[in-house]
């Protein structure tokens, strides 16, 4: 320990004896750079953080990747999941009788399985419009929904088109049983494909807010969704009722934000294979949303003008909503449903 630490004494001592020659050398030339000079020796650049998360990058650099979404089943003949903790945006959709689906989308990290893997909607493609020139992964859907995601600028990876990324799980009844790996999914993107932009800011300082302990949204009685604020994991934690929400590897699904986008959900002339009519979130516009992070809650708006802008989010204040980095879970909750919180 004595040699490690005396070897960084002697590197240290290096360092400055260097940084100071430069500057008396500068000074010797008349003093012209001196400040800049010793701003770029005492002052680093920031680390690099993905876009998504606003964590710092793994290794150092942020993957030249971009986003890839999957879609995900949440019935609860699909449960348990897989995959989702290592996303780092997911969000909950409204579809058929009010059940949820899942777009879970990965940048930062990946997951070697991902299942199951189900069906797109109509509004996946306005969501994904924001994450640049995604890859969108699913196993099926009907024409106008494929067409609008070619027209968005998607990337798509279905199981039709791209099987051999997907597989069955034998151990599993159909149609709960498809999956994939996001490295199957991410060799599949085109070359020259660079990290999306951030949608979210962040910000590791609290906000001043509420202290508020969970959150109910009640989709449906299949997904009667609670999230509850973990104060020894520092963290949120989702549950179906009071049965805690767990995936195929034991772990409880968590989120370091919750954001609740409050949406007009409308029926489309989408059809389902039992006759039902897929409801479509509209999630271009404006309405009230709530941002749980920290243990606290923040009440505001979300905004988004056209489908070619990202959606922001502002407290009453008309101040941006800035998220603690970390993984985040964006509920597109219908506005004829209540939101109820408490501590």
């Amino acid at each position: 320990m004595a040699l490690k630490r005396g070897g960084r004494l002697a590197i240290t001592i290096s360092g400055v004896v260097i940084a100071a020659a430069l500057v008396l050398g500068a000074l010797a030339l008349g003093g012209k750079g001196v400040p800049s000079l010793i701003s770029s020796i005492t002052h680093k650049a920031p680390p690099p953080t993905c876009p998504l998360t606003g964590e710092p990058a793994p290794h150092g650099a942020v993957p030249q990747r971009p986003a890839l979404a999957i879609k995900v089943e949440n019935l609860p003949e699909s449960r348990p999941q897989t995959g989702l903790n290592a996303a780092d945006i997911v969000y909950e959709e409204p579809v058929e009788v009010f059940i949820t689906r899942f777009i879970v989308v990965y940048q930062c990290h990946g997951a070697p399985r991902v299942e199951p893997v189900r069906s797109v909607r109509l509004e996946d493609p306005d969501v994904l419009r924001q994450y640049g020139n995604p890859l969108l992964g699913y196993s099926g859907g009907v024409p106008k929904v494929k067409n609008k995601i070619r027209a968005a600028g998607i990337h798509d990876v279905n199981a039709v088109k791209d099987g051999q990324a997907y597989f069955r799980d034998s151990s599993r009844v159909e149609p709960h049983n498809l999956y994939t790996s996001t490295a199957a999914l991410w060799k599949l993107a085109p070359k020259g494909e660079k990290a999306p932009q951030p949608v979210f800011t962040y910000d590791q300082k609290p906000p001043v807010a509420p202290r508020e302990g969970w959150v109910h949204l009640p989709f449906s009685s299949y997904s009667d969704v609670y999230w509850r604020w973990s104060r020894a994991h520092r963290t949120w934690l989702r549950y179906h009722g009071t049965v805690p929400h767990t995936l195929s590897d034991g772990q409880q699904v968590h989120a370091t934000n919750v954001v609740v986008q409050v949406v007009k959900v409308t029926l489309s002339q989408i059809t389902d294979v039992n006759g039902v009519h897929s409801p479509f979130a509209h999630v271009v516009g404006h309405g009230k949303a709530y941002v749980f992070r920290n243990g606290r809650m923040v009440v505001g708006t979300w905004s988004r003008p056209s489908l070619t802008d990202p959606t922001t989010f502002t407290d009453t204040h008309g101040n941006v909503i800035a998220l603690d980095p970390g993984n985040t879970w964006v509920e597109l909750f219908p506005s004829t449903l209540k939101v109820t919180y408490g501590k």
